[in-house]
């Protein structure tokens, strides 16, 4: 028979309906193919996150009702690929939990369940990763949303003005992943009067799925609206979850923000790196980016250059832009502080 080396093996050999999703910069689903290669060091993690390939794995054994859920988060290298050994550790204690018959999975639930608990690998993910991942998994496994999605879809589409206390995240995650073309529409003109309350916990779903041009209109409207009033955090709610629309209308709105010095604070420029990366692969975009992280003073421009560096398509443009900073930069300031510290 042969040997289990890596996840991808073992759920192969498992016989569980397995799906995978990344769990770093956004809940997006994972392929197995590209779980293998990863495994297999052909390629770097496409979405890390602080060093980190941060995935959950969603299996159904046999007939169970419900899928277990694993939570990993596997260190990566410098250039983003798997860094093995902790990985290995995990396989071979796995292997020893259930003996080499993996097909036992399926008779020993709570051993692999119980393998979650102690295990270093293992991490807890944000309540609104939960909530999307859980609203994810149910639509890609065809059973239904849950119970808190009605309310959600009323009060969003208009018609239910009051008791948005009662909405909960869940039911918010779940119409962010299950929402149509017309009730977007519903949303973005009702957008510019949702209190906060229930505008930031939106975005936070929002900032995970492809959303239309009208809602990304009116989600940039309403930032705006938070700038001109000093609300930083709706702001950057807003700047995240607009980073799923259309790719002009993301790259004009940070092109507007970045040529703005007063905008460009360090947790609005941090939401543009975690959720709209894409936008950064542009060749005057990113100098201009990352010469405003370095301007900035409390922001940790070390930190956010190294995580933007390790996502595979930006590695070198982010390399680059490093080396080529003009000596009288912002950029070469921050380098030259790294290479010479008080």
């Amino acid at each position: 028979m042969t040997p289990i080396h890596s996840l991808h093996d073992f759920f192969a050999r498992s016989g569980a309906e397995v799906r995978l999703y990344h769990l770093g910069r956004r809940v997006t689903p994972l392929a197995m193919e590209e779980l293998a290669r990863f495994e297999a060091l052909e390629l770097p993690w496409a979405e890390p996150w602080q060093g980190q390939a941060r995935l959950a794995c969603v299996f159904t054994l046999g007939d169970a009702p419900d899928p277990l859920i694993w939570f990993l988060a596997l260190p990566l290298d410098e250039r983003g690929l798997l860094s093995p050994a902790p990985r290995d550790a995990f396989i071979q204690r796995l292997l020893e939990t259930l003996g080499r018959n993996v097909r036992r999975l399926g008779e020993a639930r709570d051993d692999a369940d119980h393998l979650m608990r102690d295990n270093p690998l293992a991490f807890t993910p944000s309540l609104p990763f939960q909530a999307l991942l859980h609203a994810r998994a149910s639509h890609d496994l065809d059973r239904p949303a849950s119970q808190h999605l009605e309310l959600a879809e009323a009060y969003l589409g208009g018609d239910q003005d009051e008791h948005w206390q009662s909405l909960g995240l869940q039911g918010l995650a779940d119409f962010a992943v299950r929402h149509d073309g017309d009730q977007a529409r519903r949303l973005a003109s009702r957008l510019a009067s949702l209190p906060v309350e229930v505008l930031r916990p939106l975005c936070q779903c929002l900032e995970h799925v492809e959303i239309a041009a009208g809602l990304a209109d009116a989600l940039r409207r309403r930032g705006e609206q938070a700038a001109d009033a000093g609300d930083l955090e709706t702001l950057c709610a807003c700047v995240r979850a607009q980073s799923r629309g259309p790719a002009t209308q993301v790259a004009a709105w940070y092109d507007a923000l970045l040529a703005d010095p007063n905008a460009c604070g360090p947790d609005l420029l941090a939401a543009m790196a975690a959720r709209g990366w894409e936008a950064l692969e542009d060749g005057e975009r990113l100098p201009r980016f990352l010469n405003r992280l370095a301007e900035a003073p409390q922001a940790d421009f070390t930190a956010l250059a190294r995580d933007l560096a390790l996502i595979p398509r930006l590695r070198l443009p982010v390399l680059m832009t490093l080396r080529q900073a003009p000596p009288e930069s912002a950029i070469a300031a921050r380098l030259s502080g790294l290479r010479h510290p008080h």
